[in-house]
């Protein structure tokens, strides 16, 4: 995943200037900086390469005053753009604005990543405090009415101001999304839009951190080991250490992962205590302290009323206007057509677990939380395949440095240069130079990967420092993971989805690291959300290719290759449950759009009719296969910046699958491709349009043939 909702925060809140009210309350509760300068270091840019952030020295009191001062800089610069008595030019106007808020930029950066990585209570409370203050920040430039008539009259005259391509885009962006947040409305609706910014502001920052708080809150205690059969040794103790870190001593503690599927419920023969952890983690945020029942219906309804006021029919049609897709009914029938084939696969897949439930003897209906159970099991005997014995030639270590970094070495000529000497945030983070096969240096990329306290559940890719020619800035950025770490001494090992993920977010680390445009609001991972995890989505399939598994695949004891036939029994079983992957993620798509499809007037009352209506709409209600996420816990759609973009991840991959098929027939792992694919895709960021740079790769468009084989969907 890239960028989540937290950068998406960051990088809108710098689109943007100001009321006189707000300008004089932040500056009257601002330090002035020469006061406290020596003393705050996120009031400078820092020492380190590529302004790397100064983790050493930065602590949580340093935030707030930097906050309030690089909002009150931020306001005075744009003031002086908008009230600039010279004719509007790009100089004097758009690039004065890339220009703008540096401090802010850099304080909200590290802070927001923090919060994903390393929250704490006193971290949380400072984003609850900011979050309406950077909301109204961002009306106040983005509402300023001065300031949108001088981006106005250059867009009006853009074919006269003799602007290179990458100009133009830029102008573009600014207008469309000036446009977009309001600009051209009455006094009285931009007053509106206001106030609902600054409650959607706070309503998604108490979502986010209801989840969090959520995460140890529904964790599974079990009194009795017995009940942990099915379980490694290695995985009881986990469970066990786990417990006694919680305070509950000789008892077992069961973490919740952030989807509705729980990959334990695949070992355990425990019944019973598989549909506890299930309804766990399906039923999870809807009661209690952390409720997002009634968030999710005002989150909704807030949304319509945005897209409303703005013109549109609903917040979807507002959503998808800049998206490839470009409006519902495209995304409706993507989905629509795979529907038929998709149900089918899973009907079969069903078939074979209910012969194998009657075979054991049993009676009852197949329920989401046999599902993993039983899927394993035919899995197993399909492929004679054992998790424990695989999981042995996927040693993280390995996996990393010889499976992903020697990837990105043989396609894209890159090394990656351990940099110890960096400080990092967590103990557990680790910092690498990117060095080019030029001998260039590229970037900074800082790898945390490992599961703990205090970070949010899930995978994916940000960036400390964004790539800009303008600004002289080289990226840092940064991948993501959740991997249950071994104890000291131990090695971690790792599933093959892991693997791919792993792989997935490294492509969005290339996709911000390879960026090589001028403006930073174009750069790297600017572009839309249906394009955006098309890099990263490519990246995945190289982690099944003979060459560079077999590099990777090493027993972590002995350092020998994965033997061939159960190789390729791992390459073989790589589309089994494709029918219920498929349809889980499908039935979350759908579930998003219909969210962000309803209308003011007619915001649902209660999550779970409003869900299972949703589902039976689309043909996709099969009790025994919940939407990869519910409501209640989806942060895609309802913390931040996939809302009616969750659909995104199938029509991206859609374009991956194409190009991955393309460069195969290209020769695969060559050099010449990767540079190839750098060149067209990784580099140029939002600069064009992204179909162009598309079929400047490819040299047409996508079709849907490469995806269906990728899922095994395919007519056979």
């Amino acid at each position: 995943m890239k960028k989540t909702i937290i950068a998406v925060t960051i990088y809108s809140t710098l689109f943007v200037s100001g009321c006189s009210n707000y300008t004089t309350e932040v500056a009257s509760t601002v330090p002035k900086k020469s006061e406290s300068v020596r003393h705050n270091p996120l009031f400078k840019a820092s020492t380190l390469i590529y302004q790397t952030p100064m983790f050493d020295q930065i602590k949580d009191e340093h935030f707030m005053p930097a906050f309030k001062l690089g909002m009150a800089e931020h306001l005075k610069e744009i003031e002086r753009i908008a009230t600039n008595p010279a004719t509007p030019t790009f100089e004097n106007t758009l690039i004065a604005m890339e220009k703008s808020g540096a401090l802010l930029k850099r304080t909200s950066s590290v802070f927001f990543n923090l919060i994903g990585t390393d929250s704490s209570v006193k971290r949380r409370q400072l984003q609850k405090e900011l979050a309406p203050m950077l909301a109204e920040h961002r009306d106040n430039i983005n509402l300023n009415a001065a300031l949108f008539d001088r981006i106005k009259s250059l867009y009006d005259n853009r074919n006269t101001l003799e602007l290179d391509s990458e100009s133009k885009r830029l102008l573009d962006v600014y207008y469309t999304n000036f446009v977009r947040a309001g600009a051209k409305l009455s006094a009285e609706d931009k007053e509106k839009i206001r106030k609902i910014n600054e409650e959607h502001s706070s309503l998604t920052t108490q979502f986010s951190q209801n989840l969090l708080a959520e995460t140890s809150a529904i964790s599974v205690i079990v009194d009795d080991k017995a009940a942990l059969d099915g379980l490694t040794e290695r995985q009881i103790l986990a469970t066990k250490r786990a417990a006694e870190a919680a305070g509950h001593k000789d008892k077992y503690l069961i973490g919740i992962t952030n989807t509705t599927r729980q990959p334990i419920l695949a070992s355990l023969t425990n019944r019973a205590l598989r549909q506890q952890i299930w309804q766990a983690s399906a039923y999870r945020a809807q009661s209690g302290d952390n409720d997002n029942t009634q968030i999710i219906i005002r989150l909704a309804q807030l949304r319509a009323e945005k897209a409303a006021l703005l013109g549109y029919k609903s917040w979807a049609d507002y959503g998808l206007e800049k998206q490839m897709a470009g409006n519902p009914k495209a995304v409706y029938n993507m989905l629509g057509s795979m529907v038929p084939a998709v149900v089918s696969n899973v009907e079969k897949e069903a078939a074979d677990i209910k012969t194998l439930i009657q075979s054991e003897g049993h009676s009852f209906d197949i329920k989401p939380w046999d599902w993993a159970y039983y899927a394993e099991k035919v899995r197993q005997s399909r492929y004679d395949l054992d998790e424990t014995e695989v999981k042995k030639y996927f040693e993280f270590n390995n996996v990393l440095e010889n499976g992903v970094f020697y990837t990105m070495n043989k396609l894209y000529g890159v090394s990656f240069k351990a940099r110890p000497d960096l400080p990092v945030y967590h103990p557990d983070v680790k910092a690498y130079e990117l060095i080019d096969n030029n001998g260039e240096s590229l970037a900074i990329f800082f790898a945390d990967y490992f599961a703990r306290e205090g970070k949010r559940g899930g995978a994916w890719m940000n960036s400390f420092v964004g790539q800009s020619k303008l600004l002289n800035q080289k990226p840092v950025v940064i991948n993501v993971m959740n991997i249950a770490k071994a104890p000291d001494g131990e090695p971690t090992f790792v599933s093959y989805s892991e693997v791919t993920t792993m792989f997935h977010e490294m492509g969005h680390g290339l996709h911000g690291m390879f960026s090589d445009v001028k403006y930073p609001s174009l750069a790297g991972t600017a572009v839309s959300r249906d394009f955006v995890e098309f890099p990263s989505t490519f990246e995945e399939d190289w982690a099944a290719h003979p060459e560079v598994i077999s590099n990777y695949a090493k027993h972590y004891q002995t350092g020998e290759p994965i033997p061939k036939t159960l190789l390729d029994k791992v390459i073989r079983s790589r589309t089994f449950n494709m029918g219920y992957d498929t349809l889980e993620y499908m039935a979350s798509a759908l579930l998003d759009m219909e969210w962000h499809t309803i209308s003011p007037e007619h915001a649902p009352t209660d999550i779970n009719e409003f869900e299972q209506a949703a589902l039976k709409k689309h043909g996709v209600a099969l009790d025994y296969v919940p939407p990869r996420y519910k409501s209640a816990f989806f942060a895609h759609s309802m913390g931040g910046g996939y809302s009616a973009g969750y659909y995104a991840y199938m029509w991206s991959e859609i374009l991956a699958a194409d190009a991955y098929a393309y460069v195969q027939k290209l020769g695969g792992l060559k050099l010449e491709n990767g540079e190839k694919y750098r060149k067209h895709i990784l580099s140029v960021g939002n600069s064009r349009p992204v179909m162009d740079s598309y079929k400047a790769f490819r040299g047409k468009e996508p079709t849907t043939e490469a995806l269906l084989k990728r899922r095994g969907l395919a007519p056979k």
